[in-house]
């Protein structure tokens, strides 16, 4: 195809109105724990669908008799995309919160009701997400790597709670919630120069933890061995020790004459 055919097409094709249809976006309904990824998504597919005007420009003046051919036209479009867009999150939050918030028919009033009325919820969700991360310990060898995400995932929450914490502060804090048997590795670490990454403490780890797993394996296996060994010798002397007072049966005892 000859290139300015190809920009022609290009140019009509972003002059269409987007079909709802034809979108496929992913938004979870607005509960009390989902408002950021909520919004997030709700921001991106209004602007997806080209009706995200009203959310980013102020409302022009209202038509009046005076108004010229382009007043009137920003105002079809600011008008249009706010009434859609109100409608579109309305349909997108749960019955409980919508009660709050439908009274508002500008979309900029609506989001901004709906992020004064989320400001309590998400310093309730960090205080939470907090005492979760300093609370949580790992009490057996095996488990290293489902440990440490986890407590990357709680602190990728609380940062876009707002609430951020160095990976050198994660790195030592996720070595401090292991248990004793991980002690050697810990002062190895805290003797090396070197810093590590969240994605190299948990290579590292894993490798250790493989290594403890063998060895308790062995220590498991040694002393089973030794348990059974000391077992067959207690048998085996209990069984002499009955052989030595055995009672000789009555034809060998001789009669006096």
């Amino acid at each position: 195809m000859p290139q300015n055919l190809t920009s022609i097409l290009f140019i009509f094709l972003a002059s269409q109105p987007a079909n709802f249809s034809d979108i496929r976006c992913d938004i979870p309904e607005l509960r009390g724990d989902n408002y950021k990824v909520w919004k997030e998504r709700i921001l991106l597919h209004l602007g997806w669908i080209d009706i995200g005007y009203a959310i980013r420009k102020d409302g022009p003046p209202a038509i009046a008799d005076e108004s010229t051919p382009a007043a009137i036209a920003l105002y079809v479009r600011w008008e249009r995309s706010n009434r859609l867009s109100v409608m579109f999150i309305k349909t997108k939050v749960t019955g409980g919160i919508r009660g709050s918030v439908d009274q508002h028919e500008n979309v900029c009033d609506l989001l901004k009701a709906i992020d004064d009325q989320f400001v309590t919820s998400e310093k309730a969700l960090a205080s939470t997400l907090i005492m979760k991360f300093s609370s949580y310990q790992l009490t057996s060898v095996k488990g290293v790597r489902e440990h440490i995400m986890i407590m990357r995932d709680i602190s990728a929450q609380l940062k876009k709670l707002e609430v951020d914490m160095y990976d050198s502060f994660l790195v030592h804090y996720i070595l401090n919630s292991l248990p004793y048997e991980y002690e050697p590795f810990k002062i190895s670490y805290n003797t090396h120069k070197d810093k590590w990454s969240i994605n190299e403490l948990m290579t590292m780890y894993v490798q250790e933890e493989e290594r403890l797993v063998m060895e308790q394996s062995e220590t498991a296996l040694l002393t089973s061995t030794r348990g059974k060994n000391r077992a067959f010798k207690t048998d085996k002397s209990q069984a002499n020790q009955k052989g030595k007072f055995k009672i000789p049966p009555h034809g060998d005892i001789k009669k006096e004459a």
